[in-house]
């Protein structure tokens, strides 16, 4: 049996994924959970849904007025969610 060097957790998962073709699902996944953090607890309140398909993030909004003023800032909230996230994961947003 041959004898590797001893990796960490984070690193033996992260390498999982990647070879499982996964590391993209999880960013996406990463940028959903991070919606309520990034947004603030004032317009999560308003969100119903979230999910992302193919680059691009749906968010659910109860509020018209809301949904409107979020829409002028649409292009600051992709960069806020792919810094956080780390990668270019998102490349638009749709408030439905």
């Amino acid at each position: 049996m041959k004898r590797t060097e001893p990796k960490q957790i984070g690193q033996i998962i992260a390498d999982a994924l990647a070879q499982e073709g996964l590391t993209g699902v999880m960013a996406e996944q990463k940028a959903c959970f991070l919606w309520p953090e990034i947004v603030g607890p004032g317009v999560n309140r308003y969100t119903t849904r979230r999910y992302v398909e193919r680059g691009v993030m749906h968010v659910y909004i109860t509020s018209a007025v809301l949904k409107n003023e979020l829409s002028y800032i649409r292009t600051r909230l992709v960069e806020q969610i792919n810094r956080a996230v780390g990668s270019d994961v998102i490349t638009s947003i749709i408030f439905h």
